[in-house]
């Protein structure tokens, strides 16, 4: 089983995945208090393009740049038609909101979506934890503990939406989106192998 480094760095893209997804967010947060909403929009949306760009000239895998630049694109869009900064963020609190709400259903039907998740990014497609009921029960309230944190996180994010204020919703975007996300995956990981009997292996600080 790869490590837990390993399957950190893979999910996240590395360190270089996080920064280069978190960029077109800055470029039109900054732009978009500089100047107007078309040039941040024009600016962001040019930047996902480069990095995408620069990857495949690399030949580096281009799968966490292009999520990222079709997220861009989507929220481009629709801020672009309607003239509105804040809804640059719109397509990424639906997105929340939908994945929150599908991991808490997932662990009521006694069907964790994180136990899914982790049998295809980590366990080669096997599913035997649904015949332990030990990990059962670790993926249910594992899978709770995503949803509540993905929709409270979400809910910012929806309040300052309909508050309008654009500027505080950009730099929540940015503050609530890897960080919780880092942490929730590590407290999985970490949860996981204890849960299997396997030592837990330190993730690489420097």
């Amino acid at each position: 089983m790869p490590s837990m480094a390993e399957q950190m760095a893979d999910q996240l893209g590395g360190w270089r995945g996080l920064v280069e997804s978190s960029i077109p967010v800055v470029v039109f947060v900054v732009a978009n208090i500089l100047g107007e909403l078309r040039p941040a929009v024009i600016a962001s949306v040019t930047v996902a393009l480069l990095i995408a760009g620069l990857r495949l000239a690399q030949r580096r895998p281009v799968r966490h740049a292009v999520n990222g630049l079709f997220g861009v694109a989507i929220g481009a869009a629709i801020a672009w038609r309607s003239g509105e900064a804040r809804d640059f963020y719109l397509p990424g609190i639906l997105y929340g909101i939908g994945y929150g709400f599908a991991l808490l259903i997932s662990a009521a039907v006694r069907q964790p979506l994180v136990g899914w998740i982790w049998s295809v990014l980590v366990a080669g497609g096997k599913s035997q934890w649904r015949q332990d009921p030990k990990l059962v029960r670790t993926f249910t309230w594992l899978t709770v503990l995503w949803g509540v944190v993905w929709l409270a996180k979400v809910g910012v994010q929806a309040g300052l939406y309909l508050a309008q204020q654009d500027t505080a919703l950009g730099v929540a975007r940015l503050a609530l989106g890897y960080p919780p996300y880092v942490l929730l995956l590590l407290i999985t990981v970490w949860t996981v192998r204890r849960a299997t009997g396997e030592e837990p292996e330190r993730v690489p600080t420097g």
